[in-house]
């Protein structure tokens, strides 16, 4: 038995902020019983709350919040008839699900791929049976997390596909896309989407006369789907049945089987039989993970819980019947049985339960190192209790390993078995979901409120710093490859780990293949710009966009038959890397001009691209920052970044061979006289900063001369930095919790020293174009860094197009998209940093717990 009463070592789990709502005079937020919540790998997280108006009418609503602005809400009126009793994301986190008490299934997708505009155009309905456990079907795609491997070089030891298979495919072997629930009766009914819009929908019972309080779905290897449902009853079984579905003759099929079933433990001791009536909760420990299953079993007062995994073991033969056919090798007969891993004492009356996501398989053998010194994220689960603790488990052996108390008990941070229950019913947690790094925890306690909790990667233990590093690095490259958002691995990032993580993770990235270095570039990029600039946000995109715009641009060229091996932009690389000549026009002469043809009125579309990239050279070449090592200044890591220098100098001469092609293509310059070539100007002085970088040399103070000289050869632009974000990952730095309010954005002043310029007109941040200061087109905006572009595409080039295709979903910093009300007011103006006194370093007390 575990005691999950102990307090852990180090309290490893400390209050981010809390959201609630404002108190309006005519109408109220509700939370809506059973109360539903779902967090994506977006770090979108999906709620339900009722709205009660004066007449007493209920609205079910599904609000919908980014982690980084939880005061700004969007809030969807379902048209749900009943409660809403399941909500559930898809593996991409752009659609979610909603099921209520009424058996209706809503499919929810963005609009545009905006967050905060969500459509409903498709569902299914099992008319008024409830639903009580609801998924998606599994796309057969799963990655294998090796801990024990996180500090292998490559990239393929660390995170392998593990062969699953899809719950149903279509031709070609394309998995097909669709969800599954349970309802109340017993049935089961699948809805699958075909690639023509249409949903074929069939419902199976899974057995007869046998009413299913709860219920979940996990799903196997092999392609089929497990069901576990329990009658409310801990004097009944658990029972498991496998459900096949297929398509036979344009419709769906669905073929039921039983298998194993258990009771509880708690149920066969005889001093305890009576004492825990009902299975409260009934969780698979994955969803890809159908042979171990987490029980809870409770009375009024206490619960206890149960992890039971499911083994194959060998059947015993008669020796009469071995006699007749012996047994040899591995054709011994085999059964399927429930075994108990671990159970736990007897504790305060569970309220709710959160599951890791991260695909960290373990075994049973792995009970032996449950207690080691070492714990990773993923391998803990979360229970909240009515007293308003939570605990983090070992999710097999069930230890404690790290306790929250709400500051709102009283004795808060004495052991549980110490404190006095209170008088009344305690703020606790009803629904609670874990992040997909499982380093962040998402609640809603019975008052509504919403809070988030920050899970140390060590869980209880305490780690040093080069372990802590190792834990986040591991994390960060799972998110590089899965393409999943970071922001939680954010929140335990300190300022003294920023420089060492950065190198870490660019040394890690040189590792690996030249091919995966090409596909993972832009979120080997994101992330330590993100991690870098977490003060400096606006200032994020802006450096992003030499990054995202090198690969395509060299893409355009098509490869030659003389050397199929390597393409132009290949060959374009390695000559700039081997020629340091700062003349342009003698690195041009080395490379095959006729390789970088293209249409002219793609060159001609791409000039805005064109012109900013030469503006940006420009800028930083005379940024007075290089020369004073101000770290205040936009920009003042990229001009000490050589990777960032060179693939600036491959534009340039990219950009040198097209104007060849097209004049009307360069970028226009604004010299003092009419013989300067401002091209030749800028690729000299890139190149001397390009070489400083790799080689430091004492010709370093005269190259800061030259550069000083260039706003007097030529006229500078001003860089149309973003706009000040307003966002909480700087701001959660102190650990201090913060408290908000849902739709109201908090009074802190941003950490960013930059401040909105009033009348300038607004600039499409992706197309370069500018908009005027009412543009007439309608915009999107970045969640995250305020990026604007226009909704719809104006061009009709193919390479532009591909070109906004790229950040149809995303911005080039990650963050979702906005409707237009997010639309910053234009670019900003670098300005002193803030002195009021409610900035970061000193908030204000009302902005505090």
């Amino acid at each position: 038995m575990c005691d999950l009463r102990r307090p852990a070592a180090g309290g490893m789990m400390d209050l981010a902020y809390v959201c609630e709502w404002e108190k309006w005079s005519k109408s109220t937020h509700c939370p809506s019983v059973p109360l539903a919540c779902a967090w994506s790998c977006r770090n979108l997280i999906a709620f339900t709350m009722d709205l009660r108006s004066d007449d007493q009418d209920l609205t079910r609503m599904i609000h919908i919040l980014d982690t980084e602005h939880p005061w700004d809400l969007h809030s969807i009126p379902s048209d749900h008839r009943e409660a809403i009793t399941c909500l559930e994301w898809d593996q991409s986190g752009s659609r979610l699900l909603s099921a209520d008490a009424d058996g209706q299934i809503k499919c929810w997708s963005m609009a545009d791929h905006l967050a905060n505009s969500w459509e409903s155009s498709v569902g299914s309905l099992v008319e008024g049976d409830p639903i009580v456990a609801l998924s998606w079907l599994h796309n057969g795609v799963k990655l294998a997390l090796h801990v024990e491997k996180s500090g292998a070089s490559s990239f393929g030891e660390k995170f392998s596909r593990v062969k699953f298979s899809p719950s149903l495919t279509l031709f070609g072997g394309k998995p097909m896309e669709g969800w599954i629930a349970v309802t109340v009766s017993g049935l089961v009914t699948v809805s699958l989407l075909k690639p023509s819009g249409q949903v074929l929908t069939s419902t199976e019972s899974l057995c007869r006369l046998r009413v299913v309080a709860l219920a979940d779905i996990a799903f196997t290897g092999g392609g089929n789907i497990v069901v576990a449902t329990a009658d409310g009853s801990s004097a009944s079984p658990v029972q498991f049945y496998k459900v096949c579905v297929s398509v036979v003759s344009e419709k769906c099929r669905i073929d039921t089987e039983i298998l194993p079933s258990l009771f509880m433990r708690c149920t066969t001791d005889l001093n305890r039989k009576d004492k825990f009536p009902a299975i409260t909760h009934l969780k698979f420990l994955a969803r890809d993970m159908s042979e171990q299953v987490l029980l809870c079993a409770s009375s009024q007062t206490s619960s206890i819980v149960e992890c039971w995994s499911l083994r194959k073991e060998g059947l015993p033969v008669n020796n009469i019947f071995q006699q007749i056919s012996p047994v040899v090798g591995d054709k011994q007969p085999t059964i399927l049985k429930w075994r108990i891993l671990s159970a736990t004492n007897d504790l305060d009356r569970v309220s709710a339960v959160a599951l890791p996501k991260l695909p960290i398989s373990l075994t049973n053998t792995d009970l032996k190192v449950a207690s080691d010194t070492q714990f990773y994220p993923g391998l803990g689960l979360a229970l909240a209790f009515h007293d308003g603790s939570v605990h983090i488990v070992h999710r097999l052996s069930l230890q404690t390993m790290a306790v929250f108390y709400s500051s709102q008990a009283p004795g808060a941070q004495e052991p549980a078995n110490s404190r006095p229950r209170p008088a009344g019913p305690a703020v606790h947690f009803k629904a609670m979901q874990l992040s997909w790094t499982s380093l962040a925890l998402v609640g809603i306690d019975n008052q509504g409120k919403l809070s988030v909790l920050r899970l140390s990667p060590s869980m209880g233990h305490p780690l040093e710093v080069g372990l802590a590093l190792r834990h986040l690095l591991f994390l960060l490259e799972y998110c590089m490859v899965t393409g999943y958002d970071w922001w939680d691995i954010l929140l335990h990032v300190q300022p003294s780990m920023v420089q060492s993580l950065v190198e870490k993770l660019h040394e890690e990235y040189t590792r690996q293949t030249a091919a995966l270095q090409q596909v993972r570039s832009c979120s080997l990029h994101r992330i330590p710009m993100k991690v870098l600039l977490c003060s400096l946000n606006g200032e994020r995109t802006t450096l992003l966009f030499p990054h995202a715009i090198s690969p395509p641009s060299k893409s355009l060229c098509p490869f030659s038959l003389n050397t199929p091996d390597k393409s132009p932009g290949d060959r374009l690389t390695e000559i700039c890397a081997k020629i340091t000549d700062v003349d342009i026009d003698k690195v041009m002469i080395n490379l095959k001009t006729e390789e970088f043809v293209l249409d002219m009125n793609t060159l001609q579309a791409l000039q805005q691209l064109l012109q900013w990239v030469a503006g940006f050279c420009s800028h930083h070449h005379s940024d007075a920052s290089f020369r004073q090592g101000s770290l205040l200044r936009p920009g003042h890591s990229f001009l000490r970044d050589g990777t960032s220098l060179g693939m600036l100098r491959e534009l340039m001469v990219v950009i040198r061979i097209w104007g060849l092609l097209k004049p009307s293509c360069l970028p226009v310059y604004t010299a003092t006289s009419d013989t300067q070539d401002s091209m030749s100007l800028l690729f000299r002085l890139l190149t001397k900063l390009w070489i400083c970088c790799e080689a430091p040399s004492s010709q370093t103070r005269r190259l800061v001369g030259q550069c000083c000289l260039l706003p007097s050869q030529l006229l500078i632009p001003s860089l149309d930095w973003l706009p000040a974000s307003d966002g909480l990952v700087s701001r959660l730095q102190p650990k201090q919790p913060l408290r908000l309010q849902f739709g109201r954005a908090p009074t802190l002043p941003p950490t960013m020293a930059f401040a909105r310029a009033p009348g300038q007109p607004k600039i499409d941040h992706l197309r370069r174009l500018h908009l005027g200061a009412c543009p007439t087109e309608e915009c999107k905006a970045c969640t995250r860094c305020g990026c604007v572009t226009m909704l719809k595409s104006p061009n009709r080039t193919t390479a532009v197009k591909q070109w906004e295709q790229r950040w149809i979903k995303n911005c080039l910093c990650g963050g979702c998209w906005g409707s237009p009300c997010l639309c910053p007011a234009g670019p900003v103006a670098h300005t002193p940093p803030s002195r009021d006194p409610r900035s970061l370093d000193h908030p204000h007390p009302e902005d505090r717990l």
